[in-house]
């Protein structure tokens, strides 16, 4: 009945955090209809540099969803490398200038790494919507038969965190879950 009247719905998701949302940089995933898509294209630019549109209804979705799961195993090796590094005695500052630029460059080591490293749990993207993210993720992946170790055990370790009363902190808040004390 929308559509009859000219109006339409996309799923359009986004990723890039707060960085990329105060800076008009976020990435957008983009499902539905392809007119609707090219016609409210202008408006997504004013939000995002890389806008992709992914196919139907829908599409947007399981999109970010990828987009969670690479996170999730990716902020695992971020936490653990800058606590491998603090606790071998290395200056953690000094092996992320090493690192970050890379094969294990990635956003959230770039963005993420250094808020770890002066203790910045303010979030860019909230734990609790996080571990939301993941539990979706993995209930599509196991409806369609899909075995997904790395964000099971990243889920997992964020419910440790949220179980320590910091649901409401950002995705790098995991340091504290994987540094020992």
């Amino acid at each position: 009945a929308a559509i009859t009247k000219g109006q339409y719905a996309l799923d359009a998701p986004v990723s890039g955090g707060d960085v990329g949302a105060r800076e008009a940089k976020l990435s957008i995933m983009v499902g539905g209809d392809e007119l609707a898509f090219a016609s409210v294209l202008p408006l997504l630019e004013q939000m995002g540099t890389n806008i992709v549109y992914q196919g139907k209804a829908g599409a947007g979705q399981h999109t970010k969803m990828c987009n969670q799961i690479a996170i999730a195993s990716n902020m695992i090796g971020v936490c653990e490398a800058l606590a491998y590094a603090s606790t071998t005695g290395l200056d953690p500052e000094t092996v992320l200038k090493s690192i970050s630029s890379g094969a294990a460059g990635s956003w959230s080591l770039s963005n993420l790494a250094p808020r770890i490293l002066v203790g910045n749990d303010e979030p860019g993207f909230y734990v609790k919507h996080f571990i939301k993210d993941m539990g979706i993720a993995l209930e599509v992946a196991k409806e369609v038969g899909l075995h997904t170790p790395g964000l099971a055990l990243a889920h997992s370790l964020y419910k440790q965190l949220a179980d320590m009363g910091l649901e409401e902190k950002g995705t790098q808040a995991l340091y504290k879950v994987l540094m020992p004390h």
